[in-house]
This record gives C-alpha cells, structure tokens and sequence, in this order.
C-alpha cells in the first residue's frame, strides 16, 4: 500500500487510533521510546492547539492530515504488532474508552512542557549578552 494511501485510511480512524495509543503508553511492553511518541501523538490530536492555524487555507488543515497520520504510523512501528494488536482488541471490545483526565494530563503536560523549553531558550538567549 502506498503511503499517501496509507496516510487518508489514518486520517479517517484517528479518533479510534488515538484509544488505541493511549493504551500502548500504559502497556507494559510498549518500549520507553514508543510511549513517549504515542503520548505526543495522543496529546496533538487532542490538542485544540495546532501547529499551523487552521484558518490558513489549505496548510492550516495539513497538520491534521499528515503530522497526526505519520505520528501514528512512526508509532506502529516503534511499539510491534502483538501490542498494537492487545490494544486494539481492548477498544474495539468496547472494554475500554479513554479516560478524559488522561487526554487532560496529555494535552496540559505537552503544552507546560513547551512553554517551559520556550522560557528557558528566551532566558537563556536574553542573559547571553
């Protein structure tokens, strides 16, 4: 399959892959790599903050329709096929629905973390004098 094929049938499953990779980061067997990227992954797609604006046509809505589907495909890869099958099983039994205060924790923790990189690169370039 192609990837540009391969990005459209993520984006149009990005609500239930997003299930699907908030429980690969609580997994046991997902490595540390992959449930840092899930998490950011998880925490983009539920961020009402996106990195280009929407209201900039067309690149405005490419963030949407690449970054998340590449996310989760770089994601797939990193966390192997017998735990992204568990998780998948888990939500599509509907035995799982992804709790909110995780989504909450996700998107704040992401945001707090870049606005406290950003200030310490401000301070850092304005005491460099």
């Amino acid at each position: 399959m192609r990837l540009l094929e391969r990005l459209r049938e993520l984006a149009g499953t990005a609500g239930r892959e997003a299930q699907v990779l908030s429980l690969c980061v609580r997994h046991r067997d997902t490595p540390l790599a992959a449930k840092l990227m899930a998490g950011l992954v998880v925490a983009y797609a539920l961020s009402p903050i996106d990195l280009i604006p929407d209201f900039i046509p067309v690149l405005g809505l490419l963030d949407d329709v690449i970054i998340i589907p590449l996310g989760i495909l770089l994601v797939r890869r990193l966390v192997g096929p017998a735990v992204m099958a568990e998780c998948r099983e888990q939500v599509a039994s509907s035995a799982v629905h992804a709790p909110t205060r995780v989504g909450l924790v996700l998107v704040l923790g992401t945001w707090l973390a870049f606005a406290a990189l950003l200030g310490v690169l401000v301070n850092h370039l304005v005491t460099r004098q």
